[in-house]
């Protein structure tokens, strides 16, 4: 059996629900679980190194304080929370640019802490998963998290940022090329990049995804929903190769789509 986790990234307080239903909706007809990566406290004047806004900023509107709980879009949270199909994991806290590349220890405790607190607030379970902003972490990060959450899913592992003492572990998952490993109680999963992307190929990117799935025991299939919508309404195309994946991902007997928490109960054996 392979399994698939989709984890869409950088849903927000300024994240449209209608977005998300447009998006998703097939997948939960389906049955199949969608992870959300959820900023707990966005900051609305973030932007990119060359001064562009960030993506996610796409639902923006004018007059708005310069950061956003979750909980202060209420129609999201209850959107979110009707619809079991959702699972959520905690993405960062402000999504400031390579926040938690940083050796602040007290700094990244407090985001951490307060990260949590926000969703629990708004009344979503304890996360339980881990995404850090453009998959960027520090060693001190890298502890912290692992002391909080179940499970880190990024994108890759550097040794030069690593703990040492996860070093030995981290030569035996290369030796074994391994994608995913443990270090105590906390997975550590990586990704093969953004698959569902607006910068890939349409033609091409069903195909792509199909060949990654198949090759692999688990797959972290990642996308984030502000592209679907980046160009000020819905890319019909794209969202029609999202679509497409839910009918592939349905139809594979041989395919199980989980979400973080279901992999966290040991019922798929991954590694």
């Amino acid at each position: 059996m392979r399994c698939v986790i989709l984890r869409d990234d950088d849903t927000s307080a300024l994240t449209p629900a209608d977005c998300l239903e447009r998006l998703y909706r097939p997948f939960h007809d389906r049955g199949l679980p969608v992870n959300l990566a959820l900023i707990p406290h966005v900051r609305t004047d973030v932007t990119m190194p060359d001064g562009r806004p960030e993506g996610f900023l796409v639902g923006k509107r004018g007059g708005l304080p310069p950061a956003l709980t979750i909980g202060s879009n209420r129609e999201l949270v209850d959107y979110l929370r009707a619809n079991r199909g959702f699972h959520i994991a905690q993405h960062g806290y402000h999504h400031d640019y390579f926040e938690f590349d940083r050796g602040d220890r007290a700094e990244i405790e407090r985001r951490l802490d307060q990260g949590t607190r926000l969703l629990s607030e708004a009344g979503f379970p304890a996360p339980q998963t881990f995404v850090a902003p453009y998959d960027k972490l520090s060693r001190v990060s890298l502890q912290e998290v692992a002391r909080r959450f179940a499970v880190l899913s990024t994108g890759w592992f550097e040794l030069r940022r690593l703990p040492f003492s996860w070093w030995p572990r981290y030569a035996l998952k290369k030796m074994l090329k391994r994608s995913h490993w443990r270090i105590g109680r906390t997975l550590l999963l990586t990704h093969p990049g953004c698959l569902l992307s607006c910068h890939r190929s349409y033609r091409t990117m069903l195909d792509e995804i199909k060949r990654t799935v198949e090759s692999r025991v688990l797959t972290v299939l990642v996308t984030h929903w502000w592209e679907y919508f980046h160009n000020n309404g819905p890319d019909t195309a794209f969202v029609h190769v999202l679509h497409q994946t839910a009918d592939y991902l349905a139809q594979q007997r041989d395919v199980k789509v989980i979400s973080f928490v279901a992999l966290l109960k040991g019922d798929f054996t991954v590694f």
